[in-house]
């Protein structure tokens, strides 16, 4: 048998969150007979712990030079503070970071042919930038893993001559709104939706970390996760979550509950949570409607979800929320926006909303399901075996390989 293809996996943030997770399902699902998975890190945190964890990596390489942010110290991850910080501090670090990403151009292709790397698979916005260079400058071949549906328009012509480059040989969509970023490239995109491992991910794999507790046990739970951020539309959740209670009859008004897990990333400026934190109080829903703030492992918090609401306003690409809930068993709500609507059936998995939101329809539709137990436990069955069918680990597996080999030649 022929030795495992030596793939170096770039992913540019070490924080948890979708494409970290989502890189978990893929190495998950690699045949370490057939792949040889190094994965290079900016710095040790949530994703290294994950991966060393479920032991789906067979080399970790921190790499501090790969910068997660323009202005953070050289010493530590930026927090929020680093950002509002004067002139005289930040400049001197924004010069420091240039000149690590330079040195950066120098060390990784010296890595790439140190290791013997035959191929770079890049997993995130900023990796495919380094990538894509370090690819062009060793001779490497290439595969983009796109998340993302915009490129700021600073760096869009790079983005689109590394994407045209000889040594970009795929570039793996997330979903068809992600592919439409790259007309004329037919010949190098296939569209590869994100996955679930569907053991680890259903219903009774750990006890639930809600009733009881922070709700009460007869609680109809509508939940969300990820990160807090305007786009996300979570201030239109939280006005549709004071109109879904003031709907109710008096005999239901004290089950509906609201959860959303995540927070406002550190290197991103303002505080969006505090801004929604403060909505919920000026709305009276406090104790109704809690943010308990970043998790690692979600899936205590789904176990106790009845429906998944996603009130995103911007073309996400393709939410890991959404399969993960559907996976549970969990209906979903969510307007019909980015790669939404290729994982929501409406009237079947969930209810898809039409694409400019509206706080009055997605109240009335999260309210239908407190209202109608048949509804919510055919369609959370029918959204499980939407997942087994077109989005499980194993498929997903098959089909990154497929375009591993396809880079490889």
């Amino acid at each position: 048998m022929s030795a495992p293809r030596r793939v170096l996996f770039i992913n540019d943030t070490a924080r948890n969150g979708g494409p970290g997770r989502s890189l978990h399902a893929i190495l998950s699902f690699l045949d370490p007979a057939l792949v040889h998975r190094m994965v290079l890190l900016p710095r040790e945190d949530a994703i290294a712990r994950l991966l060393r964890e479920a032991r789906v990596v067979d080399e970790l390489i921190i790499e501090p030079d790969l910068i997660e942010n323009a202005w953070q110290p050289w010493d530590r991850p930026v927090e929020r503070a680093d950002l509002d910080a004067p002139p005289a501090v930040r400049l001197p670090r924004l010069a420091l970071n240039v000149g690590r990403m330079g040195r950066l151009a120098v060390t990784l292709p010296r890595l790439v042919r140190a290791r013997g790397v035959e191929l770079i698979y890049c997993n995130g916005t900023t990796a495919d930038f380094v990538g894509g260079v370090v690819g062009n400058l060793t001779g490497t071949p290439v595969v983009w893993h796109v998340r993302y549906t915009s490129i700021p328009a600073a760096s869009a012509p790079l983005h689109r001559a590394l994407a045209r480059s000889r040594q970009v040989k795929r570039v793996v969509c997330v979903s068809h709104a992600s592919a439409a970023l790259f007309p004329g490239l037919a010949d190098k995109v296939a569209v590869v939706h994100n996955a679930v491992d569907v053991e680890r991910y259903r219903r009774g794999a750990t006890p639930g970390a809600l009733r009881g507790s922070l709700v009460p046990a007869d609680a109809f739970i509508y939940g969300s996760m990820g990160r807090i951020l305007p786009r996300k539309g979570y201030p239109q959740m939280i006005r549709a979550a004071r109109e879904l209670i003031d709907r109710c009859a008096p005999e239901e008004r004290h089950r509906p509950h609201f959860v959303v897990l995540g927070d406002t990333p550190a290197d991103l400026p303002g505080d969006h949570l505090a801004e929604c934190r403060a909505l919920v109080t000026e709305l009276g829903l406090e104790g109704r409607f809690l943010f308990p703030g970043f998790t690692e492992d979600v899936r205590p918090w789904l176990e106790d979800f009845d429906v998944v609401a996603l009130p995103s306003e911007y073309p996400d690409p393709l939410p890991r929320t959404v399969i993960e809930g559907m996976a549970y068993e969990r209906p979903v709500v969510a307007f019909d926006v980015g790669g939404v609507g290729e994982m929501v059936r409406d009237g079947a998995t969930g209810t898809l909303l039409p694409p400019s939101p509206s706080t009055a329809a997605f109240a009335h539709a999260m309210l239908a399901y407190l209202r109608d137990p048949g509804r919510l436990r055919r369609e959370g069955a029918a959204a499980r075996q939407a997942v087994i069918d077109g989005f499980g680990g194993e498929a997903h597996g098959r089909a990154i390989m497929a375009q591993i080999e396809r880079a490889l030649g």
